[in-house]
């Protein structure tokens, strides 16, 4: 839809949603109308440097043409139907994540955090059924986001903070423990923990790498309880973090894997791979969904997930990454530049606030964001060259500056 077409204006689509919708979201003050690689273009035209790809979404590009094309086709075949007939693209789907990424079974979900939801279910109805009605503790890691329905929203190591603030009681049986901490996680395992759940890099708790000796030393410890690792790749999934699955860099193989975002290339979809032992947990009856798996997603992903192997932008993010956090390491105010692939973060020292950087690049055309007090993330189509890093270094450069000199004169 386009407000020409429609004979409205910017204005009229803002009220509509003041009146209308209930708003949880900072909005950026333009019209999101047309989108193309890796441009945004508002309701007049004006191209946005995207590096925020929809949440690290559209990693091909945004609206990438193969994508749109499989999702037309699909649409004029079947839109949807429910779980029980065989459908081509879940099949397709199905056959091309587990053997891209070494895993055997698939369970298909319509988001991360439905994902992460379904990962907890399996571990726990996994660890009571084999091991007894009190196997169901799980460990995660502080400052970790898995999501914002209950169970995921509990597994999130943010007490009284973030995302649970005014949810009230969480779900029993998780436990937090410090990131890249090793000794912690095993500190703060029972014997009635069935599960250690991490993301292998923390994107909403600032943007921090797993260590190789964490992640490896989480597996060992894992194998030598009879203990399952279940990692969250619902936002560094597929290509993002320089291999298909980020678990892959450290040379490991988790018993769940969650996944979404650029798994669909725009589309709604979410999924988690599990072994097979750990997979016969899922029994008829014992979960569900109605959309999951639904045929035009499950199109979308299949052309996501081939253009991005086939085009080895998981070897595009791993160079560009590399490329993008040297120029950001030439900022002035910069305490540190972090990532993995282009999952990138910078912190800043304590006089240069990463909201008002946002929006000082938001000025100048460019989409990124926030974390925290000082951090801001970008999370870039895996489609972008060295001209795209340095027009994004340079506007956060000018956006730095603007307000180091407004602080100044303060």
């Amino acid at each position: 839809m386009r407000l020409k077409d429609l004979g409205l204006t910017a204005q009229d689509i803002k009220d509509k949603v003041q009146k209308y919708m209930i708003e949880t979201y900072e909005r950026f003050d333009f019209i999101a109308e047309t989108a193309a690689d890796q441009y945004i273009y508002d309701e007049n035209g004006t191209p946005y440097l995207d590096f925020y790809a929809g949440i690290a979404v559209n990693s091909a590009g945004n609206c990438n043409k193969k994508v749109v094309e499989a999702v037309k086709d699909q649409v004029s075949d079947i839109m949807h139907t429910f779980n029980y007939p065989y459908t081509i693209p879940q099949a397709l789907l199905a056959e091309k994540v587990c053997t891209t990424i070494g895993m055997d079974k698939i369970f298909f979900q319509n988001s991360g955090t439905e994902a992460n939801e379904a990962m907890i279910k399996m571990a726990r109805k996994y660890g009571i059924e084999k091991y007894g009605p009190n196997k169901y503790h799980i460990v995660t890691a502080k400052m970790g986001f898995h999501g914002r329905t209950f169970g995921a929203m509990s597994a999130t190591g943010q007490p009284g903070n973030g995302c649970q603030v005014g949810f009230g009681p969480m779900t029993y049986g998780f436990s937090y423990a410090p990131y890249n901490d090793l000794q912690a996680f095993k500190d703060a395992c029972t014997e009635n923990t069935i599960a250690v759940m991490v993301e292998p890099v923390q994107g909403e708790g600032g943007v921090h790498p797993a260590t190789k000796e964490f992640l490896c030393g989480l597996r060992e410890f894992c194998d030598e309880k009879g203990m399952l690792l279940l990692i969250d790749e619902v936002q560094t999934g597929w290509c993002r973090t320089g291999a298909p699955m980020s678990y892959m860099n450290y040379g490991i193989k988790p018993d769940i894997v969650s996944m979404a975002k650029a798994l669909g290339g725009g589309m709604p979809i979410g999924a988690i791979c599990a072994t097979s032992e750990v997979a016969k947990a899922f029994t008829p009856g014992s979960h569900g969904t109605t959309f999951g798996g639904h045929p035009v997603s499950c199109a979308a992903a299949l052309a996501e997930v081939t253009e991005l192997l086939e085009r080895n932008l998981a070897g595009n993010a791993k160079k560009m990454g590399e490329y993008f956090m040297s120029k950001l390491e030439t900022l002035p105010h910069v305490k540190e530049v972090r990532g993995q692939g282009l999952l990138v973060g910078v912190e800043f020292d304590d006089t240069i606030s990463g909201v008002e950087v946002k929006h000082e690049c938001l000025h100048r055309y460019l989409l990124i964001t926030a974390i925290g007090a000082h951090t801001i993330r970008m999370i870039p189509p895996l489609i972008i060259d060295e001209a795209d890093c340095d027009a994004a270094v340079d506007i956060i450069r000018e956006a730095v500056k603007a307000l180091a000199k407004s602080e100044a004169i303060a």
